[in-house]
């Protein structure tokens, strides 16, 4: 039930952390994991929404010049794009025709590869990347790393950098086969 705030207003947050009912028999575990997709999801819609009001600019555009801003030469494969963006190779290329539109993005032919093609930061997309930024950092400390303490913080990145490296090799787990033979 939400609570009432000094102001009079619900307070539907305090409802919101409130752990998700689990099937009998679940993996206690699986509360932890519902959490980080509500966090993450909630996080992104809220800094993507920023985004867009300050510079008309979507959070996987904005991820897209950031990753074209750190490649040597400021360019990168469009697949190698893809993968660092996390999109599908078609929304890549979707991505990629609007931030080409506003000029901020060049497509070319790979100078080592005839059959791929790169993408490359302009002048334009380095000074809007740089304008939204400001607006972009901010959200960040504001909704993330201002909520949570520097020991806290240092167990999700040691968590995450675990997670991290199981998946470049990890046999599915028993957790994974569990779900798998309720499902």
């Amino acid at each position: 039930m939400p609570t009432e705030t000094a102001a009079g207003r619900s307070d539907d947050r305090v409802a919101d952390r409130e752990p998700h009912a689990l099937p009998k028999g679940a993996d206690p575990r699986l509360g932890t994991w519902r959490t980080f997709l509500h966090a993450h999801a909630r996080l992104t819609r809220r800094l993507d929404d920023e985004l867009r009001a300050a510079h008309n600019l979507s959070l996987a555009e904005y991820d897209a010049l950031v990753q074209l801003a750190q490649a040597p030469g400021r360019r990168l494969r469009m697949s190698v794009l893809a993968d660092r963006v996390l999109l599908s190779r078609s929304g890549i290329t979707r991505l990629v025709d609007r931030l080409v539109a506003d000029g901020m993005v060049e497509r070319s032919t790979c100078a080592t590869d005839a059959r791929g093609a790169e993408a490359s930061l302009t002048r334009a997309g380095l000074e809007r990347l740089r304008a939204a930024s400001t607006t972009h950092l901010e959200g960040v400390r504001r909704y993330f790393l201002d909520s949570i303490d520097a020991t806290d913080r240092q167990a999700i990145d040691r968590g995450l950098g675990q997670v991290m490296d199981g998946l470049d090799c990890a046999p599915p787990s028993a957790l994974e086969a569990d779900l798998a033979a309720e499902a």
